[in-house]
């Protein structure tokens, strides 16, 4: 038999993932270096897929100079990539399909963030970095990312796949909620969409203009090209200019959460993240959700649409890519919902 061979960085994490029970190679790289809060399952977790044999790992083969490591072929099963808040979906879908150990989850599910996610779908590139550390296996670095699960992509993205000639397929697949944020000893509750789209153009730089205490508003926010980004720039603030200190920009979600939950910021902070992530994924400090319009974010708000900012996560693929098609077809049917719904997320409907 032929043995494979991959690429150095492959072999590299390949290694350090088959001698961590944890890996250590994800720990503040991607996606796993913007979360703090365990995702295992839970004692209740229930398999929900009646037939597993649809979406299935191929077989392996050796790796090329080692007798104990091998590369994995994707077979049905779709290679994915994605946004951080998207990475408990993942794992859940890895359970269901492939009842992978919880040990190999975060080596299996290695998200690059959106950015580089749609980078990836676009290119028709890879995800390089994906392990099954329990069974030494390194998946396969030629197979290009054939779903992202995520935020949608923002202009600059469209425009990319455009100019690549990559139609994209934007299936929605639940609901989540786009938040803004306080430190919990600011004592207001709520904003209106015309308050924060003042605020973050610099029009209102004090919190007493807003019903809070005297005091410099410090206007968190994250960079071009980030999901959340994208959801603040055409989302919420729709065509108004963003402006903001250069100190004021966190370059990753959790920095952002870790200065407004900061207590040093007390009553002076505000910043914006999805409410997934505030709840399930990193923990930081004080904060308090604000209601926008005097609308919170429930889950009867977001599926009515009555919340101003409710967003969908997505499955995204490019069109052509049957398997990724049929998997996302699932992922929309009652038993891919129940299973976004044990994941934590609110379902496009509730299903029992």
């Amino acid at each position: 038999m032929m043995k494979r061979s991959l690429s150095l960085f492959a072999v590299l994490t390949l290694i350090l993932a088959s001698l961590c029970a944890a890996p250590a190679w994800a720990e503040g790289a991607g996606s796993w270096g913007q979360i703090n809060q365990s995702l295992a399952r839970s004692e209740d977790w229930q398999r929900f897929v009646a037939d597993t044999s649809a979406f299935q790992l191929g077989g392996t083969e050796p790796l090329e100079g080692s007798e104990d490591l091998s590369v994995g072929d994707w077979g049905s099963y779709p290679s994915m990539d994605g946004s951080t808040v998207c990475v408990p979906l993942a794992m859940e879908l890895a359970r269901q399909w492939l009842d992978l150990p919880e040990e190999d989850l975060n080596g299996f599910v290695s998200f690059s963030t959106t950015p580089y996610a749609y980078d990836r779908l676009f290119n028709r590139q890879s995800n390089p970095m994906v392990t099954i550390a329990s069974r030494g296996i390194m998946m396969d670095d030629t197979h290009p990312v054939d779903i992202v699960l995520g935020t949608g992509p923002n202009a600059d993205e469209r425009a990319d796949a455009e100019r690549l000639d990559a139609e994209l397929v934007m299936v929605p697949v639940c609901y989540d909620a786009f938040v803004f944020l306080v430190n919990s000893e600011n004592p207001v509750e709520g904003l209106t969409a015309e308050q924060i789209r003042s605020v973050y153009t610099g029009m209102t730089r004090d919190w007493a203009a807003l019903g809070g205490e005297p005091g410099l508003i410090r206007a968190y926010q994250r960079p071009h090209g980030s999901g959340s980004q994208t959801a603040m720039e055409e989302l919420v603030m729709d065509g108004y200019p963003l402006t903001a200190e250069e100190n004021y920009i966190s370059d990753g979600m959790a920095d952002l959460i870790a200065q407004v939950g900061n207590y040093d910021n007390g009553r002076e902070s505000i910043g914006y993240s999805y409410l997934y992530y505030v709840d399930a994924l990193y923990k930081s400090g004080s904060l308090k959700v604000l209601s926008v319009d005097g609308v919170a974010p429930t889950p009867e708000n977001l599926r009515s649409g009555a919340y101003p900012y409710t967003v969908y996560y997505y499955a995204v693929y490019v069109k052509g890519n049957e398997n990724a098609a049929r998997f996302t077809d699932w992922l929309t049917s009652d038993e891919g919902q129940r299973c976004v719904q044990q994941a934590g997320y609110i379902a496009l409907r509730a299903v029992e």
